[in-house]
C-alpha cells in the first residue's frame, strides 16, 4: 500500500469492500431468505460484482501491482462454485425427436403489438420459431392474442380473471394443474403431456415479482429504504413459494421440465434449491451471458431446467424487445 498513490489507495479500498461482497454472495446459495431477507437481496447484485472485480484485477495488472490478487483469488474460487457467469461456448444440435420449448414473460403482450421492425411483431416472432411447448408467464387476456395450439391449459388470476399463467402444446395435455401461490400476480401451473409412450411434465413458474421499474428513480420506489424493505419481502415470499412447489415436485418421479421467471438470478438460494439433481439447459447448451431481463447489467432471470436424464442439444436467448424480458428456446430429448 505504502508505493500506491492516493487515488490507487482509495480504489484499492473500494475494491476490497466489493471483493468482500462477492465473497459473502458465495453463501447465498445456503441461506434462505427467510432467516435473512436483506442479505438476499445481494443476488440480484453478483453479475455486476462480478464484473467489477474483473475490472479491478485487469487495471492491477496493467500497473503491475500485486492487488490484483485480492479480486484474482475470489474469482477463481467463485469460478469453481458458482453457476457460470458467461457461457464462452455453446451447442446448437437437433434430432427430430427433440421437445422445443420456449419460456417467455410476455408483460401481458403490451408490446406484442408494436413491431420492432417492418415484418415481426411479438406473435409472429413465436410462429416463426414455432415451439412444441410455449410457456408464457404474465399472461393477460386479450382480443389481439395471436397463439393457435391444438392443446393449452391457461390458468387466471381468481381476482382479475384475466392476468395469469398458459402452456400451449402440440402434444396432448393428459393432466394439468395448479399450485394456487399465495400471491396476488405470481402462480405455478403444470401439465403432463403425452409424447409418443412418454409422459413429460412440464411445470410453468413464475415466482414472487420484485416490481422494479429500471427506469425510474429508486426503481419505482420514494426512497431505497422502502425500495430494499420492498424487494426483501418479495424474496421471503418466494422462498415460502419454493418449499411449496418443491413439495409437490417431489411426488412426480418421470421426465420433467421446469421453465419460466424466477424473479432472481442463479446465484440465489432458490435457484440453488429447484436446480438440484438437475440440468440447467443455459449451463448444458448456451452462450454468452444468457441475459434474459432488458437491463444495462446482464441479469439471467428466466429459466428452463430439466432433469438429470435429459440432453439439452440446443439453447438460445433471442434479444427482442416484445417485452421487458427476452425468450428463451431450448431443444430437449432423454437418454
Amino acid at each position: 500500500m505504502k508505493k500506491l498513490t492516493f487515488l490507487d489507495k482509495i480504489l484499492y479500498l473500494i475494491n476490497s469492500l466489493l471483493a468482500v461482497l462477492l465473497l459473502l454472495s458465495f453463501l447465498l446459495p445456503h441461506i434462505s431468505p427467510k432467516k435473512l431477507p436483506d442479505f438476499a437481496v445481494l443476488s440480484l447484485f453478483v453479475p455486476v460484482l462480478l464484473i467489477v472485480n474483473i475490472f479491478f484485477v485487469i487495471y492491477w495488472l496493467l500497473k503491475l501491482k500485486k492487488q490484483f490478487l485480492l479480486s484474482f483469488l475470489i474469482l477463481i474460487l467463485g469460478w469453481m462454485i458458482m453457476t457460470p457467469f458467461y457461457k464462452l461456448s455453446g451447442k446448437n444440435s437437433s434430432l427430430n425427436s427433440d421437445l422445443k420449448l420456449m419460456s417467455y414473460n410476455v408483460k401481458t403482450f403490451d408490446l406484442f403489438s408494436k413491431k420492432e421492425d417492418s415484418t415481426v411483431n411479438g406473435f409472429a416472432f413465436i410462429k416463426e420459431k414455432n415451439p412444441d411447448i410455449l410457456a408464457v408467464q404474465e399472461y393477460y387476456q386479450t382480443s389481439k392474442i395471436d397463439i393457435n395450439y391444438p392443446y393449452q391449459y391457461i390458468k387466471k388470476n381468481t381476482k382479475s380473471k384475466k392476468y395469469g399463467l398458459a402452456i400451449y402444446s402440440k402434444y396432448k395435455i393428459i393432466n394439468s394443474g395448479s399450485l394456487d401461490l399465495k400471491s396476488e400476480g405470481n402462480n405455478i401451473i403444470f401439465i403432463d403431456i403425452l409424447k409418443q409412450k412418454d409422459t413429460i411434465r412440464i411445470y410453468n413458474v413464475h415466482f414472487e415479482s420484485l416490481r422494479i421499474k429500471p427506469n425510474e428513480e429508486n426503481f419505482g420506489e420514494s426512497n431505497s429504504e422502502k425500495l430494499l424493505e420492498r424487494v426483501a419481502n418479495a424474496f421471503k415470499k418466494q422462498a415460502l413459494q419454493t418449499e411449496q412447489f418443491l413439495r409437490h415436485e417431489q411426488t412426480w418421479k418421470g421426465k420433467k421440465i421446469i421453465c419460466g421467471d424466477f424473479n432472481n438470478t442463479s446465484y440465489s438460494w432458490l435457484y440453488h434449491k429447484i436446480s438440484k439433481d438437475k440440468k440447467d439447459a443455459f449451463i448444458e447448451a448456451g452462450k454468452g451471458f444468457g441475459k434474459t431481463f432488458n437491463y444495462w447489467f446482464p441479469m439471467r432471470i428466466d429459466f428452463i431446467l430439466t432433469d438429470k436424464n435429459s440432453i439439452t442439444n440446443s439453447f438460445k436467448t433471442f434479444d427482442i424487445k416484445h417485452s421487458d424480458h427476452f425468450p428463451i428456446v431450448a431443444k430437449i430429448n432423454w437418454k
